[in-house]
C-alpha cells in the first residue's frame, strides 16, 4: 500500500518518515514554506537516535499525482479545523479503474479530537479513526522531531464508528514495522474520547505556557473534572486512566535531543508558528457543546476555547498570559454560572 500523508507537519511527518524509514511507499503532502524545504532538502526527521533525511515525493494537492492508485491509504494528519477543506479535495480525486476516492479508498483520521470522523463519513465510504499518543514537534519548514523511544508512538486504530477489518490489520502490520504500536480495536472512539480529555490541557499550554506550576495542574484537573462530567452526562463511554496507564506503561518516554525543556502541544505549536487557528473548537469546543446539550455547565472550556481562539486570531505570542492570571479569569467563570448550572436547549 502507498501512503499519502495528508499534512505533514509534526503528526504526519513523523508517521510519513518512520513508514519510509522502514521501506514503505509515502507521499507527503504540505503548503508553503514547509513543502518547498521538502521538495528542495526532503523531510529532515530528528529521532532519539539522530537525524535522517528523506527524499519523498511532496505534493500540494491530489492533481499533481494525477489518478490515485486502488491500493492508496489516504492518512489526515491535518488539524481538524482544515479537514473539511482537505477531504473535498482528496475525496474528489479519481482512481484509476473508475471511481472517487471517496467512493473507493480509505481514509484513516489521525488526530486529535472526535469530530474528524464524522466529517470523513459525510464524503467517505471507508473511515478508520486513530488515538494518536505521538510527542512530535514541527521544528521549522522541513524537519520534524519526534522524541518518543523506545517506541515513537502508539495508534490505537478502529473503523469509524466502530469495528475492524482487514485493510485496518495491514495498515497496523506496516505500522509496527515503523517503532510504532497500532493495536486494532472494535471500539476507537472510546480511546480518543479519552484522549479528548487529556487534550483539554492543550489550550492552557497555549496560552500559559507548559504545565510546569502546581496552579496550572490544578487548574487542568478542574477542566478535565468538567469534562468527566459532561461525558458522564452524555452517556459517552471512555477509557479510564488505569487502563490508558497500562496501555502505555513505559512503551514512549519523553527523550529530548538537545537537554532542553519540552515544548508546547499541538495548539501551542499552533500560535508559535503564527497559522492564526487553533483546534480549541474541537477540544474545549467539544465539551462546550456536550455540556450545552445535557445540561451540564462548562465555564472552564468556555473560557478556555474563547482564549484560545482570541490568541490565534490576534497572533498573540504562546505561553504570554501568567497562568495566574488565568487562573483568575477561570474562578470569575465558574462563579458567574447561575444557581441550578445552564438549562439543556429546547
Amino acid at each position: 500500500m502507498r501512503y499519502i500523508i495528508i499534512g505533514a507537519g509534526a503528526v504526519g511527518g513523523a508517521v510519513g518518515g518512520r513508514l519510509a524509514e522502514a521501506g514503505h511507499e509515502v507521499v507527503l503532502v504540505a503548503r508553503g514554506a514547509h513543502l518547498t524545504a521538502l521538495r528542495a532538502d526532503g523531510l529532515r526527521l530528528v529521532t532519539p537516535e539522530g537525524p535522517r533525511v528523506h527524499r519523498l515525493p511532496a505534493v500540494a494537492g491530489p492533481a499533481e499525482l494525477g489518478e490515485l492508485r486502488p491500493d492508496d491509504v489516504l492518512v489526515l494528519t491535518v488539524k481538524t479545523q482544515d479537514g473539511e477543506a482537505a477531504l473535498g479535495d482528496w475525496g474528489a480525486a479519481p482512481v484509476a479503474g473508475g471511481g472517487s476516492a471517496a467512493e473507493r479508498l480509505p481514509v484513516v483520521c489521525a488526530q486529535n479530537g472526535v469530530e474528524s470522523g464524522r466529517l470523513a463519513l459525510r464524503r467517505f465510504r471507508r473511515v478508520y479513526g486513530v488515538c494518536v499518543w505521538l510527542p512530535a514537534t514541527f521544528v521549522e519548514p522541513g524537519t520534524v522531531a519526534a522524541a518518543g523511544t523506545p517506541l515513537t508512538g502508539i495508534l490505537h486504530l478502529g473503523r469509524y464508528p466502530d469495528g475492524t477489518d482487514d485493510t485496518l490489520r495491514r495498515i497496523a502490520a506496516d505500522l509496527e514495522t515503523a517503532h510504532f504500536e497500532a493495536p486494532v480495536v472494535p471500539d476507537v472512539a472510546r480511546w480518543q474520547y479519552a484522549k479528548l480529555l487529556g487534550n483539554l490541557t492543550n489550550a492552557i499550554e497555549a496560552v500559559s505556557g507548559v504545565l510546569t506550576s502546581e496552579a496550572g495542574r490544578e487548574l487542568f484537573t478542574r477542566v478535565r473534572a468538567e469534562g468527566t462530567a459532561v461525558l458522564d452526562a452524555a452517556g459517552i463511554a471512555y477509557a479510564g486512566e488505569e487502563e490508558q496507564a497500562a496501555a502505555r506503561g513505559d512503551k514512549i518516554t519523553f527523550k529530548p535531543f538537545d537537554g532542553s525543556p519540552r515544548r508546547g502541544g499541538s495548539s501551542w505549536q499552533s500560535l508559535d508558528r503564527g497559522t492564526g487557528t487553533i483546534e480549541a473548537d474541537y477540544l474545549n469546543g467539544e465539551i462546550a457543546l456536550l455540556g450545552r446539550l445535557h445540561g451540564v455547565p462548562t465555564p472552564l472550556n468556555d473560557l478556555l476555547q474563547r482564549l484560545a481562539n482570541t490568541f490565534a486570531r490576534e497572533r498573540r505570542p504562546a505561553g504570554s498570559m501568567p497562568v495566574t492570571e488565568l487562573v483568575r479569569r477561570a474562578d470569575e467563570a465558574v462563579a458567574s454560572v447561575p444557581e441550578g448550572g445552564a438549562p439543556r436547549p429546547r
